[in-house]
């Protein structure tokens, strides 16, 4: 019988639960911890059955770990019991501090419960510390927090009597240890967990990273890394082998340079508005012989987890095949497949780029206005349809020399440039950025620079064409098409406009300089072709008219063929032939 007045008794019990709390501390898994907290209990606490009921995520606690029968251990191990079962367990019978205690007087009613248990039926007590085989004993076990982590269940002292306050202690001792060793082997093994999902992870990440490497390595196309954002934005910082081939130049060098560096000066501008995320944009790139190839760049972010540094993933794709088909497409859908000259379509695009609604009437020059103003005359042929009456000052004038407004087209000349006929600055009309195009008064050469049209027709065509046949004519054709292109200017246009007729646009020329360069396009044409030995000779007549703001490019040709026609029906036909 245990007695508190017995030190040696409380001497040997202190030493067998330091044992195996000891013993707990070797276990390194947490089912061996669970395991050798109920071996403890049976070997140094003795009790001869002994059970962990451990909490689970769901909140219900499941027998973790039996010691002391193997029939019992088989049976309950691994069954569950509800939280509320629990709960209502913990709140019944007696306190003792830390522990529970259930005596067989009240425990009948916890019979048919779901907590798994294990009993046998035997006579009642003699004496009023005796234990029964439906006594329970409970010790919960709970974290720093104060979460329940589970429960020991004991069964049978080996005494045969109820624990006394020493052994209560020890129990209670022996669970808040065994709490501290679950905690800590629960720990354990979330670490190794972790560690374990870590490795996965690290060798995920580096297998991902060789497969990007020699994604981005051995790619048939060109890939490149730039940095984002500081002072070094733009900046190539990696480059594959297929991008340094497209660009002739190796990895070190191209380290050296950004996409701004390498674009066209002509792309710069695409370049800029293409976005990073998802950016397309095609655009030409230099090489190192001083080439440009056009190509296709799609961008990319690439940011790590905690948003760190990010970088630019650029893909770029060698496009001049299509680029050079799409150019040729281009060219035959606006030029004309014999000769290669603009054909009538790009003839009227360009015609109309320079023509806009708004007629450019005659206009009195800010001089003549001023002179106007002085001598109190009228000028009219103001701008717009506009009649500007300049009058000189009278009385109820605004002075000496200003002018007396009389309705919305009369100006006063406090402003001598404020009226419709004179140059003005600027405003917010639709035409304010548009340069009109003039068209000189007569057929004499006042000054005035205009886009002349000369509609060229060829006189003798037809009897060649006849005569030798269809490829004598295209010949002949083609050789026109490259005397009036030697003929005139750069800028100018030379367009074939269907048949034996040509169109050449010249810009900045007045009347004479018109009617003389319609003389030596005729003279160019004039001289014999020869086509396959045989030399034949055409003439042509020129029609000279002029673009004019308010014209459709329609009207301006007609206008050129009308005067054309007029031109060829004054020559005799044989003169025509002569040129």
């Amino acid at each position: 019988m245990e007695t508190e007045s017995e030190p040696y008794v409380r001497l040997a019990t202190l030493r067998q639960l330091h044992r195996v709390v000891a013993d707990l501390n070797t276990a390194r898994s947490l089912a061996d911890t669970l395991q050798t907290v109920v071996d403890g209990i049976v070997v140094g606490l003795g009790y001869e059955l002994a059970c962990v009921n451990l909490v689970r995520p769901d909140g219900d606690l499941v027998v973790a770990a039996f010691a002391g029968d193997p029939a019992a251990e088989a049976l309950i191990t691994g069954r569950v019991g509800s939280r509320a079962s629990w709960e209502r367990r913990l709140t019944m019978g007696e306190c003792w501090d830390g522990l529970r205690f259930i005596p067989h007087t009240e425990g009948w009613v916890l019979l048919e419960d779901d907590v798994p248990q294990w009993h046998t039926d035997g006579p009642d007590p003699r004496f009023e510390d005796e234990w029964h085989p439906e006594d329970r004993l409970y010790a919960p076990m709970y974290a720093s927090g104060g979460e329940l982590l589970g429960v020991i269940s004991v069964d049978r002292p080996r005494n045969g009597r109820r624990p006394g306050a020493w052994g209560r202690e020890a129990l209670q001792m022996y669970a808040f240890q065994a709490a501290i060793a679950i905690s800590n082997a629960r720990l354990r093994a979330n670490m190794q967990r972790a560690l374990v999902r870590l490795e996965r992870e690290q060798q995920a990440l580096r297998a991902s990273e060789e497969s990007f490497r020699q994604a981005f390595e051995y790619a048939p196309s060109g890939m490149a890394i730039a940095e984002m954002g500081g002072d070094q934005h733009g900046r190539l910082l990696r480059t594959n082998d297929a991008l340094c081939r497209l660009l002739g130049r190796p990895a070190s060098v191209l380290r050296r340079y950004s996409f701004s560096d390498l674009v066209h000066p002509e792309d710069i501008g695409t370049l800029l508005r293409t976005s990073a995320e998802g950016g397309r944009a095609e655009l030409r790139l230099g090489r190192r012989d001083g080439t440009y190839v056009w190509v296709s760049l799609r961008n990319s972010v690439v940011a790590d987890a905690a948003d760190g540094p990010r970088f630019l993933l650029t893909h770029v794709e060698d496009i001049e095949e299509r680029k050079r088909h799409e150019l040729q497409l281009a060219h035959r859908a606006s030029h004309d497949s014999l000769t290669g000259l603009p054909n009538s379509a790009e003839l009227r695009a360009r015609l109309g780029a320079r023509l806009c609604r708004r007629p450019q009437s005659a206009r009195a020059s800010a001089i003549e206005a001023l002179d106007a103003a002085y001598e109190g005359r009228e000028v009219h042929g103001g701008h717009d349809g506009h009649e500007v009456r300049l009058e000189a000052g009278g009385a109820g004038g605004a002075g000496e020399h200003g002018f007396q407004p009389d309705g919305p087209d009369r100006y006063t000349a406090s402003d001598p440039f404020d009226f419709p006929g004179a140059p003005t600055a600027p405003t917010d009309g639709p035409y304010d950025h548009h340069v009109h195009t003039v068209a000189p008064a007569t057929d004499v050469d006042d000054g005035t620079k205009g886009l002349a049209v000369l509609f060229c027709d060829l006189d003798g065509f037809k009897s060649i064409n006849d005569r030798f046949g269809h490829h004598t004519g295209d010949a002949v054709l083609i050789e026109v098409a490259r005397r009036l292109t030697t003929g005139v200017r750069d800028g100018d246009t030379v367009a074939r406009l269907g048949g034996d007729e040509f169109v050449v646009l010249a810009d900045g020329l007045g009347a004479a300089d018109a009617a003389d360069l319609a003389v030596r396009l005729r003279n160019a044409i004039i001289p014999p072709i020869r086509v396959d030995g045989r030399a034949v000779r055409v003439g042509a007549s020129f029609g000279i008219g002029w673009a004019s703001c308010g014209m459709s490019a329609d009207e301006v040709l007609r206008s050129a063929d009308q005067r054309m026609y007029i031109e060829k029906r004054s020559r005799s036909k044989a003169h025509r032939r002569a040129g």
